[in-house]
């Protein structure tokens, strides 16, 4: 058998043998042990488990197609025992119909595919002392109980060899592979076994006997039920651990266990919950500077100057403004907006400013620190070189390996899928199918305007407002606000029926491209799906925030979409209040579509599968049947948990100047979400495959991108969508002469010249509204930042000088606001450096002992080698110059 192993070549992936020679699993019944790990002979491990549905019992199939898939499957578990798999078949308790094939890998299999795997397996244990921290002693009051999860221990590593076998820890030949490092060896050969071969191309692996129904399911199993422990006494119930200590939400406030995390589930998985909870603890800093903002803009709008002139009916009261829609809409007084004014003080204060300032130096921090503890866990979990040395080629790669180059590096053959040429073909086509697609959303979003340009009439004429209209509805119920509310929500079911969409698209054009590895692939797929969803999600916030009520003209000349639809004003309150509106309405219903999908339906499923399972049999059942009934993780695993939250740090990071409270939010939603999802792999889903990760991918620059884009974001708002700079103006210069009669500076009088004065008979017919005008007057108010020469003036309706004041001091403040952040970025970026001298140092040494040890070793071998040969060498010698006499 060994010899056999050792001639294992990968990309041969076996033969196919006749039908004589087809090997076949034992077969074994169910010994009763529900909580069994193990063959009926209760020594072998079983690594993996294989679902099919009895061939002779299917009815929804041509005879001739149930022969060539049992012939498949048949030969397929051939080429499984060939590569040195041990497989036992046992019929289900619940379903007669299903056969659970068992897969156990032997000792001999294991060190073999380990090595070629790379997998880093223990040398010795690791004799680096560890310096507790200063904070050690607070931290420990939210850890896990160590009694109960025991600290793992740690260990020098190295990629395994089999000639080198005696030089690593193994104490005992069951315990020194995991059950998570045999999950995936497993994993890897059921991945590259042969089925069947049509036209010279072979067919091969587990995920197309999966896609082609020839198996149900296929994965490993979890060691013991989530509700209590294992009754084995060898099982050490890492499940049930993991359920009372991390998933349980008694556990909302404690630290993850996630080196445990890491050893039950992998280090892809511990990467994620060591990257959600890190960031997590990051916006408590941010939540709690947001709500100080938000406090202090809660105490001051009572000392807001311009509301309290809105308000005022001697001021606001005797503002006539003018209508913002053509004919059905009337006039409005500006008392109307008296609630919106006092609301938009809240957000619209010099706290919002320094928030902005500050998330923008805090995403970088959150970023650097990030690194740097993402580098103690490389160390930590044997990822440093993980890249380099352990990632094999996709099969769907292998398979399409019919060409042959020569490689520049190595000067020999090697087989590649495609020619350069081809490459740039398909790059053309993938790059064009994403720009289509893109440009598909964006026709989504012009729709959704368009949308809100012709229904704002309907509100207009139907929720029409009075110049004395005292009805408190109209307080509230304005048509801009109906309008927005019901755009937000039409929105909001565009955005998940697209994602809907995009997410068959972004795999197709993925599967199209044909990534080298596992991690080009989700690398490739992370960055089609993030654009996709970029411009699903943020287009109508950055719709609001810097082009509604930007370009709508004047009462007498307004400015037209389509040569039809006049273009839409923002809220009387301002585009603040509706892009805070906007934002709670997608990122709300978004937190609650996700926890229905992902949390929700798989519990339904579940239950209705367990209550089903209990009403046809009361009989005992056995473990892998229990998993088989959960439900499956998918194939792109983690990729929309961290999809999920990347977009919530968008949200959290580009639009914060409009809502402070969004990382308070996002904190109280994060912490539900690490237990929820910690809930749902522990206790609704399958077992998945223990997998490498060496960081969190794509997702890393993508936060950066994000994070230098928030600065201008943040700055843009502040300057174009906020009322903050016109009133600096106001104050600093248009308050005391030259141009402002007050002797200091002051806000009083800003309303009054921030509204400009249209006379109503420069009214066009097409814009001429139906309403009557009460009273003797002759001028109506044009909306807010609308700063023209009033009627009369030899430039009337022209932008005044205040104007082009305000025009210029936003521009300086963008340019002086992004330049700060950016310098500051660029110095904390280059103070804290990616890995801590104290992780290079460990990295080093371990390097360094490492090398010592095995070279040491390999000394004593050849030594003692020697030492025998000089032996035999010098009594062959005395032997030679003896004398015969002797």
């Amino acid at each position: 058998l060994v010899l056999e192993l050792n001639q294992v070549i990968i990309p041969t992936y076996g033969t196919v043998p006749d039908q004589q020679n087809l090997h076949t699993p034992e077969w074994a019944d169910f010994d009763d042990k529900p909580d069994s790990l193990f063959f009926s002979d209760g020594q072998r491990r079983i690594d993996f488990v294989l679902v099919y549905e009895d061939e002779s019992k299917k009815m929804t199939h041509k005879r001739s197609d149930r022969r060539k898939q049992k012939r498949k499957r048949q030969v397929y578990e051939s080429n499984l025992i060939n590569n040195g798999l041990q497989l036992e078949a046992t019929r289900s308790v619940l379903d007669e119909k299903l056969i659970f094939v068992k897969v156990h890998a032997p000792w001999e299999v294991l060190c073999t595919y380990a090595e070629v795997m790379h997998i880093k397996l223990p040398l010795q244990p690791s004799d680096l002392k560890t310096r507790d921290s200063a904070f050690n002693w607070f931290s420990r009051l939210f850890r896990v109980d160590e009694n109960i999860i025991k600290p793992e221990q740690e260990f020098f590593t190295a990629p395994f060899q089999k000639e080198h076998l005696s030089n690593f820890y193994i104490q005992h030949k069951d315990t020194f592979f995991n059950p998570a490092t045999r999950s995936r060896i497993v994993h890897f050969i059921l991945s590259r076994v042969e089925y069947a071969t049509k036209n010279n191309v072979k067919k091969f692996g587990i995920n197309k006997l999966l896609d082609t129904g020839i198996y149900k399911a296929a994965f490993p199993l979890h060691d013991s039920s989530f509700r209590h422990p294992s009754t084995d006494p060898d099982c050490p119930s890492e499940r049930y651990l993991l359920y009372r200590e991390w998933a349980h939400p008694k556990n909302i406030f404690k630290l993850q266990p996630l080196d445990f995390i890491r050893k039950y589930y992998g280090e892809k998985i511990g990467i994620y919950f060591a990257w959600l909870g890190f960031y997590t603890n990051m916006l408590i800093v941010a939540a709690v500077v947001g709500v100080g903002c938000f406090l202090y803009g809660c105490l001051t709008k009572d000392n807001c100057t311009w509301s309290q002139e809105v308000c005022d009916p001697n001021i606001g009261g005797n503002i006539i403004m003018c209508p913002q829609c053509d004919k059905v809409c009337t006039y409005w007084n500006l008392t109307i907006t008296c609630e919106s004014s006092k609301k938009l003080c809240i957000f619209d204060s010099f706290g919002t400013l320094v928030f902005a300032v500050f998330m923008g130096i805090w995403v970088t921090l959150f970023l650097e620190f990030w690194k740097r503890r993402q580098a103690e866990l490389e160390y930590e979990w044997d990822t440093v070189e993980y890249l380099e040395q352990e990632e094999q080629v996709r099969p769907e790669y292998e398979a399409q390996c019919t060409r042959v180059v020569m490689n520049e590096i190595t000067q020999q053959e090697e087989h590649v899928p495609y020619t350069a040429c081809g490459k740039c073909l398909r790059m053309t086509f993938c790059t064009s199918a994403i720009f289509f697609w893109i440009l598909l959303i964006i026709a989504s979003v012009i729709g959704i305007i368009v949308y809100r340009l012709s229904v704002f009439l309907v509100f207009s004429a139907t929720l029409s407002q009075h110049i004395n209209g005292t009805e408190a509805i109209r307080k509230y119920l304005t048509p801009q606000t109906a309008t927005s509310v019901t755009a937000s929500l039409i929105s909001f079911i565009v955005i998940m029926v697209l994602n809907i969409i995009y997410e068959k698209v972004a795999i197709l054009i993925t599967d199209f491209e044909l990534p080298r590895t596992q991690t080009d692939y989700e690398n490739s797929l992370t960055t089609k799906m993030f654009l996709f969803q970029f411009v699903n999600y943020y287009s109508s916030c950055f719709y609001i925030a810097f082009f509604k009520g930007k370009f709508v003209g004047h009462p007498g000349n307004p400015v037209y979409w389509l040569g039809k639809y006049r273009n839409e004003e923002c809220d009387p309150g301002g585009c603040l209040l509706e892009l805070t509106t906007q934002l709670a309405i997608i990122v709300g219903g978004k937190a609650i579509w996700n926890n229905i999908q992902e949390v929700l339906l798989p519990w339904v499923k579940n239950l209705i599968g367990r209550y089903c399972a209990a009403a046809r049999s009361e009989k005992i059942v056995p473990r892998w049947e229990q998993d088989y009934h959960l439900q499956p993780i998918g194939k792109l695993g983690l990729f929309y948990e961290y999809l999920e939250m990347v977009i919530q740090f968008g949200f959290v990071t580009l639009f914060v100047a409009s809502f402070p409270l969004a990382p308070l939010l996002a904190l109280i939603n994060n912490m539900l979400e690490i237990r929820l999802d910690a809930w749902k792999l522990t206790t609704q889903f399958r077992r998945m495959v223990p997998q490498k990760a060496q960081d969190i991918g794509a997702w890393q620059p993508i936060m950066q991108g994000i994070a230098i884009l928030a600065v201008v974001t943040n700055a843009m708002i502040i300057a174009f969508t906020s009322d903050m700079i016109p009133r600096l103006v106001y104050y600093w210069s248009f308050s005391v002469p030259p141009y402002g009669s007050h002797s200091s500076h002051t806000m009083k009088g800003y309303i009054n010249s921030t509204l400009s004065v249209f006379n109503i008979t420069d009214f066009k017919n097409a814009s001429k509204p139906f309403s009557p005008w009460f009273g003797n007057r002759t001028t109506c108010r044009q909306v807010y930042r609308d700063l023209r020469y009033p009627a009369g003036h030899q430039h009337q309706y022209e932008h005044n000088i205040y104007y082009w004041h305000v025009i210029a001091a936003k521009l300086a403040f963008i340019i002086v606001m992004e330049h700060v952040i950016y310098f500051v970025n660029f110095i904390i970026s280059y103070v804290i450096p990616d890995v801590s001298e104290k992780t290079k140092s460990k990295v080093k040494r371990e390097k360094y002992l490492t090398q010592k040890l095995l070279h040491e070793n390999d000394l004593k071998v050849v030594k003692k080698n020697m030492g025998k040969i000089a032996d035999k060498i010098i009594k062959g010698v005395d032997s030679t110059f003896r004398p015969k006499a002797e």
